[in-house]
C-alpha cells in the first residue's frame, strides 16, 4: 500500500508501506494493505508506519483527516508535535 503524510508547509513521508495506524477521534485504528474505501477525522496522537520487513516509525500529530482509496492512504495532518 502506497501511504503519504502531508502537512501544509511538507511531505512527512512517502512509501511503500504494510499498513498504517492511526489516532482516530474514537481510538486507535489500523488500515492494513488492500483496505476498503474509506475518510475519517483523526485526533491527537501518534501514527505508526508499519513497514514491510523493518521497525516500524511513528509520528506525533495534531489532528487531521485520512482518505484511503485504491490501496493509497493519504493522510493530511494539521501539524507535527
Amino acid at each position: 500500500m502506497l501511504l503519504e503524510i502531508l502537512t501544509p508547509e511538507k511531505k512527512l513521508f512517502s512509501g511503500e508501506v504494510q499498513g498504517v495506524q492511526l489516532p482516530g477521534i474514537e481510538g486507535l485504528f489500523e488500515v492494513l494493505d488492500k483496505h476498503a474505501p474509506l475518510v475519517s477525522a483523526l485526533g491527537v496522537g501518534k501514527v505508526k508506519v508499519l513497514h514491510k520487513g523493518s521497525p516500524s516509525e511513528t509520528f506525533a500529530i495534531q489532528g487531521g483527516f485520512v482518505e484511503v482509496l485504491n490501496n493509497k492512504a493519504t493522510v493530511l495532518v494539521e501539524g507535527v508535535l
